[in-house]
């Protein structure tokens, strides 16, 4: 795919795999799926959009994969920056590439095989959900405000305790905010903060503090 959008693709060119042994997520990490297990999927896009929104494009993929697999009955969320959840277990990914302004966004939903601690969404009809996935997509894109409202409105981390993780350190505090570009707005020690990528970890709430007897 990516030599494909290197090489002039137009738009909506789009790629199904039935099984995967070396995809690859974020920070090098790899994606593993038997066959028929999974929804696997890589969609060319050409965004009109500046370097500093160029998020929104897989924003806009997360967004229609969750509510694809909601309509099939879990309450599927987003986790920042574009995992699918439901509840703290992970359904899914979406993982963008820049192509001297192509952008080719995979997507990886888990249907009858999951990880340990993973979710699945079930036995479904995965051309069916393709297609749904592809039909929202096809109503989002171009439509950037939209897309940053409904992954505004999908997204877990936002309310969160959590840490932050970056190559040359982490950071931990409450994520307040997406930004109109999709980045992630955390309220820390230092201050407030502004992220365009990075690994955030969801943090379990503190347990309150037991009062004293009187």
């Amino acid at each position: 795919m990516a030599a494909r959008a290197r090489a002039g693709a137009a738009e909506g060119l789009v790629a199904v795999a039935d099984h995967q042994w070396a995809g690859r997520g974020r920070r090098g990490r790899t994606w593993e799926a038997p066959a028929g297990t999974a929804l696997l999927c890589s969609v060319l896009l050409r965004p009109d959009l500046d370097p500093a929104r160029r998020p929104l494009a897989a924003a806009a993929v997360a967004v229609a994969a969750a509510d694809a697999c909601a309509a099939q009955g879990p309450a599927v969320a987003l986790k920042w920056p574009n995992d699918l959840v439901v509840g703290d277990a992970k359904l899914g990914g979406v993982l963008a590439e820049d192509h001297g302004g192509a952008v080719v966004v995979g997507l990886g939903v888990n249907l009858t095989w999951s990880p340990p601690g993973a979710a699945r969404l079930g036995p479904v009809d995965g051309d069916g959900l393709l297609a749904a996935v592809l039909a929202g997509l096809g109503r989002l894109v171009g439509d950037w405000p939209a897309v940053a409202a409904a992954h505004r409105r999908r997204c877990a981390t936002v309310g969160r305790e959590v840490r932050v993780e970056l190559p040359g350190g982490s950071c931990t505090g409450r994520a307040v905010d997406l930004s109109d570009e999709g980045h992630l707005v955390v309220d820390t020690a230092g201050g407030r903060r502004t992220f365009s990528a990075a690994d955030v970890v969801h943090l379990r709430p503190r347990p309150a503090s037991p009062r004293p007897a009187r």
